[in-house]
């Protein structure tokens, strides 16, 4: 009877303490998205006070491996020894990273500080979408869905916006500062009323695995971020990173085999939803990180938008997202279903980027805004979707690992769409600016095929008219190469087998023999509260 009398009680109990914890959780994942945007509108005051403009790119760069590298440690650190404390450390490191940075002196210092913050971040949106699967039943999570993709939409439209209002009334440094009491906020929240059980996993962290993976992700990341700008393709120094790269991979792979507490436990890989989701999870990063590079670009450059505004270009994108994964979620709470999405979100996502590769110099912007609200619906029933299977394919001891795996697959896929669009994209704009402007256009897009507003106002009208063109052509052909990835995640999608997500009455029994079961996230949802 005392049984019973405990589960009829929590339904009241837990909506409070699961908005609180969320509300917690949600100010930390605003953390780590906002950041570089936030710094990135503020860069070029801070390489006017410290210098180091032959640095510039590492200050993005460092921040970047370290939460890259990190993401999977920070997964494994919170299956074995608690969730909780995992999280609070990521936090904490963050904000160390955040104030040293604000004190930077010169841009070697602030080169070294944002990797400590990088080193935080990565903890972070593994922390959150962990918690949340161990807190929130699979069948439920869908709400949370929307709350989710809202966050993400707010810092994507008010990032740029808040780092530029911040760095002209209280200087870059407050770019940093900005973190502080927002962390703080969370770290109370999170102390007071989180209380998931603790947790002891006998045997050691597998170092050397570790170190293979951060190597492994460190080249990549590199590889992806030098490649075509810094080096050549086909240098010598592309291919030793691509080398160390697979090698590392390689012995990882391996030595994942053999470990007593792998870093990522390879038979997680056997789900056949779980292995799809982290594909799709990839194609998403590679395409929503590309739209967001190009748009503003061909917006302001084509279309004559102003780059003060930015984030707000992105608005019919974003806005469609954010609709389109609350109904997502809505309906997948109410039903327990959820294979409908990724196939509608691939077909969306795949249609928007080839409407999208269609803009030319004549394309309106309420043209261009309804290409992007469909790219937005696709990405939309994505998002969320695809960590909610993920994490409802293991068992619940490896939802850390989960998380961080899906995470860390977006994280790549970002890298990955940035470059190899990028690279085609510049290729194209440089291409058609020689063609079309002979030596003055070559010697334009010399340096950079992506101008900022001053550089093209000072370009000769039919320079300037051959550029946006140029750009045009670049973004048709990045797009068309996006929708063709986008492909793939179809493909994917369709062998998605639907398990139907477990509600919060599932039984002991089937807590014990089902993956991401729900009676294992009431009872903590009972000890949180």
């Amino acid at each position: 009877m005392a049984d019973k009398t405990e589960v009829a009680v929590e339904p009241e109990k837990q909506p409070r303490s699961v908005r609180v914890v969320l509300f917690a959780l949600m100010v930390a994942m605003m953390l780590a998205m906002l950041d570089n945007m936030i710094v990135g509108t503020a860069m070029p005051t801070i390489v006017g006070e410290l210098g180091g403009l032959e640095h510039l790119s590492w200050v993005v760069t460092a921040y970047t491996l370290a939460t890259a590298a990190s993401t999977p440690i920070w997964g494994k650190l919170g299956d074995m020894y608690g969730r909780k404390g995992a999280f609070m450390t990521s936090i904490v490191i963050f904000l160390i990273g955040s104030a040293l940075s604000g004190m930077a002196q010169d841009m070697g210092q602030l080169i070294g500080f944002r990797a400590i913050q990088g080193l935080g971040a990565g903890g972070l949106m593994v922390g959150v979408m962990a918690i949340i699967g161990d807190l929130i039943p699979p069948r439920e999570r869908g709400k949370y869905q929307g709350m989710m993709a809202g966050v993400m939409a707010l810092a994507m439209i008010a990032g740029p916006l808040v780092g530029g209002t911040i760095t002209d009334h209280w200087g870059w440094r407050w770019s940093f500062y900005i973190n502080l009491p927002l962390g703080v906020v969370a770290l109370l929240a999170i102390s007071a009323v989180l209380h998931l059980p603790k947790k002891r996993v006998e045997g050691r962290i597998d170092y050397l695995g570790a170190g293979l993976l951060t190597v492994g992700i460190t080249s990549i990341v590199l590889v992806t971020t030098w490649g075509g700008s810094e080096y050549a393709w086909g240098s010598a120094r592309i291919m030793e990173l691509i080398g160390i790269g697979v090698a590392a991979l390689v012995g990882f792979v391996f030595v994942q085999t053999k470990a007593a507490a792998p870093v990522v436990p390879l038979h997680i890989f056997r789900s056949r939803n779980f292995t799809l989701m982290s594909i799709i999870a990839f194609i998403t990063g590679f395409v929503m990180f590309g739209a967001t590079l190009f748009l503003p670009l061909y917006q302001q450059s084509v279309q004559g938008a102003s780059a003060t505004n930015s984030g707000l270009l992105l608005l019919p994108m974003l806005g469609a997202m954010l609709v389109t994964s609350m109904v997502a979620g809505r309906v997948t709470t109410n039903s327990g279903r959820y294979k409908v999405f990724p196939l509608v979100g691939s077909v969306l996502m795949a249609v928007g980027l080839f409407l999208l590769s269609q803009m030319d110099t004549d394309t309106t912007r309420l043209t261009s805004g309804l290409y992007m609200a469909v790219l937005g619906a696709g990405m939309g029933c994505l998002m969320q979707i695809t960590m909610l299977v993920a994490q409802n394919s293991v068992e619940m001891k490896d939802m850390g690992v989960a998380s961080s795996t899906s995470t860390l697959a977006r994280t790549l896929g970002s890298s990955f769409g940035v470059a190899i669009m990028g690279a085609l994209f510049n290729n194209r704009v440089q291409h058609e600016m020689a063609e079309r402007a002979g030596a003055i256009g070559s010697k334009v897009t010399e340096q950079s095929a992506q101008l900022d507003a001053a550089s093209l106002a000072k370009l000769p009208a039919a320079a300037r008219e051959a550029y946006q063109f140029a750009v045009s052509s670049g973004t048709h052909s990045a797009f068309l190469l996006g929708a063709v990835v986008a492909v793939v995640s179809l493909v994917a999608a369709v062998f998605v087998k639907e398990v139907p997500l477990k509600g919060a009455g599932a039984s002991k029994a089937a807590e014990e023999g089902a993956a991401g079961d729900a009676a294992g996230a009431q009872r903590a949802v009972a000890e949180a509260v």
